[in-house]
């Protein structure tokens, strides 16, 4: 009998034993493709030889100090990497132990930094409708997505959520996708004055939007626009990578591809590929800069932040994905993948949308094709994908809720970027075949 607290109390899962490159194998000798990287996590795959010797060889030298003692090397030479390859000014990292971690301390910065420059009125967040930036309670108060954050909403705080861009179920038919990116994107004005326009500290937003809606990025000129509005009301742009961040979406950082700035920016999930837990929230100088010449500490912290052991993991993780090339793989596999799924399922008359960027795909299921209404929740769609896939032998991640936190289902695919071609067939034939028999004769009930 097992003592340890599941994710769900009513399945029995298979027992991982071992990993080898893009497949994971349980106790009976099964294997599984991993064909959405966990929780787009798994970059590298399960048996880099690279970041498992750095692990035992930082172990073995030091496994662990307090950063309220001491820096490590690790640390210090992952930040060096890191800010290197940052676009725009981001230029100082914290160290923290996953995602949820990362926005927890870029929204506590983010008010840090106004009260350090005599503006403490400014207190207010701005986030989206159906977005996911993690699940402490601050971050689930920053996220959109309804049905995590139904049961806690009386221990969150107020956070304000605008419309996101998602051209495929929001976007009129007489409106222009570009008309309809700039609407969403002035929402965030509207939002401000309506706060109070010197009353709002940040505005959090996924470059590509994750688990929540899938795969979805913003239309061209949408986060230009963001930009903008930031500027012009002193609200700090936090941009939320820990999923679709670390070479996922094409880019080392996902907003690369929006050709924007951020002042912060959280990443997580492929910074230690699953080998170790880790994550960081990076700041412009100038953010730092205000903590530093004013109370000259951040009122924040953890035990493992800057774990030396986990930054040796990302520090190898980091170097093997520029020294061998893999963003430019996830821009040539993410292509395959996409034609690949649209060859198969393009046609498919409950399939509404195949989006993404790079290794970050989502597909979203509809009851009917041309007027885009979703199954109904009730079918389970969702949920009978992921077991059909599972069953097959692909790993993948389906979420109900799309559209409005209940209603809706999509698949998200976020393979290892060491996949090959073949291997992107062979998901999108799994995919086909999970589809077909979870929605089976449903299609006549819902």
């Amino acid at each position: 009998m097992s003592h340890v607290f599941p994710r769900h109390c009513k399945t029995d899962f298979p027992v991982a034993i071992a990993g080898d490159g893009c497949w994971l194998i349980d106790e009976t000798g099964k294997r599984y493709f991993d064909g959405s990287g966990g929780a787009a996590v798994s970059c590298l795959g399960h048996s880099n030889t690279r970041v498992r010797d750095a692990i035992k060889q930082q172990i073995d030298a030091l496994a662990f100090a307090h950063t309220g003692f001491f820096t490590s090397e690790p640390a210090e030479q992952l930040a060096r990497l890191l800010v290197e390859h940052a676009p725009g000014d981001l230029d100082r990292v914290y160290f923290v132990s996953g995602g949820s971690e990362a926005v927890e301390a870029a929204i506590k910065l983010a008010r840090q930094y106004h009260l350090e420059r005599g503006e403490p009125q400014r207190h207010h967040l701005i986030a989206r409708r159906q977005s996911y930036h993690g699940n402490t309670l601050g971050a689930l108060a920053a996220g959109g997505n309804a049905w995590r954050r139904a049961p806690f909403e009386p221990l969150l705080a107020p956070v304000s959520h605008i419309a996101p861009c998602y051209e495929y179920a929001e976007r009129s038919a007489d409106e222009s996708a570009e008309a309809y990116g700039l609407r969403v994107a002035d929402e965030l004005e509207q939002e401000i004055l309506r706060l109070g326009a010197d009353s709002v500290m940040a505005f959090i937003a996924e470059p590509v939007v994750g688990a929540t809606l899938g795969a979805v990025p913003a239309l061209p000129g949408y986060f230009a626009r963001i930009r903008e509005i930031c500027d012009r009301y002193g609200v700090l742009l936090i941009l939320d990578e820990v999923m679709c961040g670390m070479g996922r979406t094409g880019h080392l950082f996902a907003h690369e591809a929006e050709q924007i700035t951020a002042d912060i920016v959280c990443i997580a999930k492929g910074l230690g590929a699953g080998y170790q837990a880790i994550g960081a929230t990076l700041c412009t100088d100038t953010v730092y800069n205000a903590v530093a010449a004013g109370s000259g500490s951040f009122q924040h912290g953890h035990t493992y932040i800057g774990h030396p052991t986990a930054a040796a993991a990302g520090l190898a993780v980091v170097n093997e994905i520029l020294d061998n090339g893999l963003i430019a793989r996830v821009n040539l596999l993410g292509e395959c993948l996409q034609q690949a799924l649209a060859s198969r399922l393009g046609q498919h008359p409950h399939v509404g949308d195949i989006r993404g960027r790079g290794l970050f795909r989502g597909i979203e299921l509809v009851h009917d094709r041309d007027s885009r209404a979703p199954f109904d929740a009730s079918a389970r769609l969702a949920a009978t994908i992921k077991r059909e896939a599972f069953a097959a032998g692909l790993i993948c991640y389906p979420m109900a809720g799309t559209r409005d936190g209940s209603s809706g289902d999509h698949i998200l695919l976020a393979p290892p970027f060491i996949a090959t071609e073949a291997d992107m067939e062979w998901v999108a034939e799994r995919i086909h075949g999970a589809i077909d028999a979870a929605i089976g004769d449903q299609t006549g009930a819902t």
